[in-house]
């Protein structure tokens, strides 16, 4: 009997401890990549501002072919909303939403996660030209883990989870826009 109540003691003063570190944290977190794509800036934003063609370069909507989707509003318009729900967890349920567009140099959105855990988090898409018939696309992805959430931060590393699939989703853009 000495034994559990000892065990107990240990586990209720390590999960203290976890919280406490937890007020400690700071939850943000923020990937970003690049790519440089073979076209005019204008063509390779007149591309990107279309949320519906997102479907066509990201590796995410990718996950589940049988993906449900729904669309919002009108596309490559601050508002536009493009949702899907997949019986896939690695997929779950959520919603973008195009948050603000500055013409041909920036695409804001916000991403909110329903399932298999709430959240909401945001990201952007930019473009550069270093010349004419180059386009240098940056694509960004931030947000923030609530307390007692962010302990999770601790176990996990997000720039290897998600950088990963933000340069595939890239790589796949170049390759459609270069064809």
């Amino acid at each position: 009997m000495k034994a559990l109540k000892i065990i107990g003691l240990v586990l209720v003063g390590i999960i203290a401890l976890l919280l406490i570190t937890g007020l400690f944290i700071d939850g943000k977190y923020a990937i970003e990549r690049e790519v440089t794509i073979n076209k005019p800036k204008q063509v390779v934003f007149d591309y990107v501002k279309y949320l519906k063609n997102q479907n066509q370069f990201s590796v995410w909507a990718k996950i589940d072919p049988a993906m449900k989707t729904e669309f919002r509003g009108e596309d490559a318009t601050v508002g536009f909303v493009s949702a899907w729900d997949s019986e896939n967890p690695d997929a779950g349920k959520g919603e973008q939403k195009i948050v603000k567009i500055d013409e041909g140099s920036r695409i804001d959105y916000e991403i909110h996660f329903i399932e298999p855990m709430e959240s909401t988090d945001f990201a952007y898409m930019t473009f550069a030209a270093p010349n004419d018939s180059t386009t240098s696309v940056k694509w960004g992805f931030h947000g923030k883990m609530k307390y007692p959430m962010n302990l999770m931060l601790l176990a996990m590393d997000m720039e290897k989870m998600l950088a990963p699939d933000l340069q595939n989703g890239l790589n796949n853009l170049k390759t459609i826009l270069e064809k």
